[in-house]
């Protein structure tokens, strides 16, 4: 079994990974400015709580347990935390960065996973699946943020016998929590939700365990190189019509109002700029589906929103 440190573990997909890593008896070292529930329920699970910038806590977790993997989440800006990031939240988050790949890209560690996101690649012309090579066109804090640190990562390993794996993750979402899914049908200006046309197009996403299932596969060491970039997201988009037909059936859905087209829609760039849940409506019918062949070769992808729990 594995011996596993995650940082931001106190996060939604950072307490999900641990329950997950637990279940399958690997070894899992926590830490996080705030407490989780999970501390002292299991004999395999450690929890340190610090800031993620703080160096001298970090480094002796790292440096003190023998470590196979280290999957970095804090910075990640998960869902449960502001969503606003600010320019001492971009100054913090490179210091804190810069000093954890110095110290892992020393240590015995095999592999080093850092949770990116698929927000890097911004708004695309045409409709080619959007792949690992694709340009990243994306403007804000939260993909400047995202975009630094992928790159202070593989300079920084480049003579490190640990693997930097960088997951560009989609929007995630379970049965139970939808709100990713919720942000592309919904007018929280007007409080309805919408439709444009029949709903057809699409969007997307990741199930939380696709994300899961990646991480695993990478934790388990697969075989010849897999170093680098994936987009870790479900194989298939979803539709807005798919979206509104499960929140009717899973949660409370209000009036839904049937639009012709995306004009109408107003764009907020001051919060486009700081928020990295805002989604602009205007690009709804873009239909940029994210091809997740290299993350398939690592874990099957298997999950939708069929099939989520």
């Amino acid at each position: 079994m594995a011996n596993v440190l995650i940082t931001g573990a106190s996060g939604f997909i950072g307490m999900k990974l641990t329950s997950a890593l637990l279940s399958k008896k690997h070894r899992v070292f926590g830490t996080d400015s705030t407490p989780n529930g999970q501390i002292g329920t299991d004999p395999n699970y450690t929890f340190v709580q610090c800031d993620p910038s703080d160096k001298e806590m970090i480094t002796n977790l790292i440096n003190g347990n023998k470590l196979d993997t280290i999957v970095h989440m804090a910075n990640t800006v998960d869902n449960d935390l502001d969503s606003y990031i600010t320019d001492a939240e971009l100054k913090r988050a490179k210091l804190t960065d810069k000093f954890i790949y110095e110290v892992a890209g020393n240590s015995e560690a095999k592999n080093f996973i850092l949770i990116s996101t698929t927000q890097v690649y911004g708004i695309q012309k045409g409709r080619e699946p959007i792949r690992e090579t694709t340009s990243e066109k994306g403007s804000s804090n939260y993909v400047d943020l995202k975009l630094l640190s992928e790159k202070m990562l593989m300079k920084g390993f480049k003579k490190s016998d640990c693997v930097p794996v960088i997951a560009r993750v989609a929007p995630i979402y379970t049965a139970e929590y939808t709100q990713n899914l919720r942000d592309r049908v919904y007018d929280y200006k007007e409080d309805v939700a919408f439709l444009i046309n029949d709903g057809s197009y699409g969007f997307s996403f990741c199930c939380l365990y696709n994300l899961l299932d990646f991480i695993k596969g990478i934790i388990s060491v697969p075989s010849g190189r897999y170093d680098g970039i994936y987009n870790v997201c479900d194989s298939e988009i979803i539709t807005a019509k798919q979206i509104l037909d499960f929140e009717r059936d899973h949660h409370s859905v209000t009036t839904i109002v049937q639009k012709n087209s995306t004009s109408g829609f107003s764009v907020n760039k001051a919060k486009a700029k700081t928020d990295y849940r805002y989604f602009d409506p205007s690009t709804s019918l873009m239909n940029w589906k994210l091809d997740n062949t290299k993350s398939k070769r690592i874990a099957p992808m298997k999950w939708t929103l069929k099939t989520t729990k």
